[in-house]
């Protein structure tokens, strides 16, 4: 429901502005505009109008599955999570919605991969200028902030900086705009006081917002209706009155109206920036806090990433900062150590002292994939040439915040294509190599082998799983229009992707991966995931693996497990990296294309796992052909002592014909 009421939002928002009639165009290279609407609504929407026909019928069953949670509603376990992936699948339609309305009323980038690079880092501020601070996912807001200041011949002269998915929608409407980090800066950046003006909106914001802001003296505006934090709506108010109380009596406000909360805020940051203190701690004064600290070792005891914070608070009071500027990098800012220290002291602030300065560069969201580079990719996707589309989303809440740049790192070079959403995306450039580049700037941006693309914020997500229905439909010429159980069909057996939401927490970030699991993509979660207590794995010596041979009409029992698991997690990224090779092997890789999978699996495997070979590797072998030419004397040895026997690969594998369907087999043969 956080995408869709997101979706509804901006586009009525983007009506108003723009009207109904407003034509959608993403460009000359993407003649497949909207492939989760179409296949899941049946509609072509040419205009903004059209949109809301397909939102409503998001809201229509999102109201029927909330009225199966109450009481004396549906009683089977399977049934919910039949509804889950049904609500998953809504989420894309909804994200798609937002996105092309956004793309549409706002001109966002579109049919360009090589978007801007712009500066990532809580040190990429101007500390010395007044500074707008945007927090959430509403770009009618940032947007807003972004006109008045140049209307007002004020771009110059006040800094405006974003953390969550409004960073990155912000700096796809200004390159000049900052992305202070993910969800995991958020309180620790609030802290530091840089921000003078606070505008909050929604989804992933700190309920404790106008609190925080107080302990440092910030103002907070809160511009929409589903984050009002108790505050008074002044949004029909004369400005001028809302600035002289924000200024004077230090209030905070709920302005709804995006213009309103514009000018407000960029007056308010004007005048109270120089009557502020935007210093950080001295390194004197963090020793003194420091030597505060009784060894009680509370803060480690609820620090969920159990990092022992209270050894580096010592290591401070003896003016030895290393060990709290690691944990800093790897904090992912929850705040349970200051909430639990009996001697309240300002862990945060002193992590200021040794909080890296550094700034980074993260590319600025691309938006949809272009129907060229699918026509490009497409047979080498599902033949297995290109090995895999690997796509990280999600939140912050890692165990480590480098493992996904490592990750990222390691399968570009390996030539698959990554893209990347929301505060994955960002994080992905918080770590640069010995030349002192990070992966957008040693990677192309382009949706082809090697490319590492960044395709937006959350609500891109649908372009991602997008991209899979497209090329069922440019590549394999099935039809889009409501047929998503073909759709779903094709991407499960044919197209090697995995998503991996690494650090998700939050409900959206677990529908969105529920969406790719309706739609034939497995994830691989984080450790904290495990949380969630809901996973889709199969016994894979056990399970039924038995497919459709649509060419032959037979059903064949192919005794792989590919993909093994549709959500599953892993406790460390080495072992993640090995699960994700193993998630993009298909049913449909051609012999070359197996091999190359398999390469990439049993050298990932050796690599991360301590040599050897993967003990199921004798399940993907089909043939001799299928062994990578590099371990083909280790492989054969090894198949030959299990005692391995050949059998045939799938001519065209479907579960179509295998289980009750309306849908005939000869759906699936183009």
């Amino acid at each position: 429901s956080a995408h869709a009421a997101h979706g509804g939002h901006i586009l009525e928002y983007l009506i108003e502005k723009h009207g109904p009639d407003k034509k959608i165009d993403l460009g000359p290279n993407i003649e497949v505009e909207a492939p989760h609407i179409r296949t899941v609504v049946g509609l072509k929407p040419k205009t903004l109008g059209d949109l809301k026909i397909a939102i409503e019928y998001v809201f229509k069953e999102i109201c029927h599955l909330l009225d199966s949670t109450n009481t004396g509603q549906e009683g089977s376990y399977l049934d919910y999570e039949s509804k889950a992936l049904h609500a998953g699948m809504l989420d894309h339609v909804g994200m798609e919605v937002a996105d092309i309305a956004q793309i549409v009323g706002f001109g966002y980038p579109s049919c360009v991969a090589d978007t801007p690079l712009v500066d990532l880092g809580w040190g990429s501020v101007d500390r010395s200028k007044p500074m707008i601070l945007v927090v959430g996912h509403n770009p009618a807001t940032s947007t807003s902030v972004i006109d008045y200041l140049r209307e007002n011949d004020l771009y110059d002269k006040v800094e405006v900086g974003g953390i969550c998915c409004t960073a990155l929608e912000t700096t796809r409407y200004s390159d000049r705009a900052k992305i202070i980090g993910p969800l995991s800066r958020q309180l620790f950046f609030i802290r530091t006081g840089i921000a003078d003006v606070i505008m909050t909106d929604e989804q992933c914001i700190r309920t404790d917002m106008p609190i925080e802001a107080d302990k440092v003296d910030s103002r907070v505006v809160a511009c929409l209706d589903k984050v009002m934090y108790g505050l008074e709506d002044a949004s029909d108010w004369d400005t001028e009155e809302i600035v002289k109380q924000m200024v004077e009596d230090k209030k905070h406000f709920a302005i709804l109206d995006p213009k309103t909360a514009a000018e407000v805020a960029t007056k308010v940051a004007l005048q109270i920036a120089p009557q502020r203190r935007k210093e950080w701690l001295m390194e004197e004064e963090a020793r003194e806090l420091a030597a505060k600290c009784s060894g009680c070792g509370m803060c480690e005891q609820v620090c969920p990433n159990l990092f022992n914070i209270g050894d580096g608070i010592v290591e401070v009071a003896k003016g030895n900062f290393d060990l709290i500027k690691e944990q800093f990098n790897l904090c992912i800012g929850c705040g349970k150590c200051e909430q639990e220290c009996p001697r309240q002291i300002p862990i945060f602030k002193i992590m200021q002292v040794a909080a890296s300065k550094e700034t980074w560069k993260c590319r600025a969201g691309r938006g949809p994939v272009m129907d060229t580079e699918i026509r490009n990719v497409g047979a080498p996707i599902t033949l297995g040439t290109i090995p895999g589309v690997v796509a990280f989303v999600g939140c912050s809440n890692y165990p480590d915040i480098e493992d996904i740049a490592d990750m990222v790192d390691e399968f570009a070079r390996r030539k698959y294509i990554v893209v990347l959403t929301g505060c994955a995306a960002m994080v992905a450039g918080m770590k640069k190599d010995k030349d002192g580049k990070n992966v957008y700037e040693k990677y192309p941006p382009d949706f082809d082998g090697g490319g590492v693309a960044n395709v937006g914020s959350c609500v891109a997500n649908s372009h991602i799983t997008g991209a899979a229905i497209k090329i069922a439909n440019i590549f394999a010429a099935l039809p889009l229009r409501a047929n998503y159980e073909v759709m779903a069909d094709y991407v499960l057996n044919r197209v090697g992707a995995c998503g991996v939401a690494w650090g998700a927490y939050s409900q959206k970030a677990a529908s969105i991966g529920t969406g790719c699991n309706r739609l034939g993509i497995p994830v691989v979660l984080g450790p904290h995931s495990a949380k969630y207590r809901r996973l889709y794995l199969s016994r894979k010596e056990d399970d039924d693996w038995s497919v459709m041979d649509a060419r032959k009409r037979e059903i064949v029992d192919t005794g792989e497990p590919s993909p093994e698991h549709l959500a599953y997690v892993c406790e460390t990224k080495e072992k993640a990296m090995v699960m994700i090779a193993k998630l993009c092997i298909r049913k449909n890789d051609t012999p070359q294309g197996r091999a190359i999978k398999l390469n990439h699996y049993v050298s990932l495997y050796k690599k991360y796992m301590g040599g050897g070979l993967p003990e199921d590797l004798h399940l993907y072998v089909r043939r001799d052909p299928d062994i990578p030419i590099v371990y083909k004397k280790e492989v054969r040895e090894h198949l030959k002592q299990i005692g391995w026997q050949p059998k045939e690969p799938v001519g065209l594998p479907t579960f179509i014909g295998t289980y009750p369907s309306k849908v005939p087999l000869d759906a699936v043969i183009h």
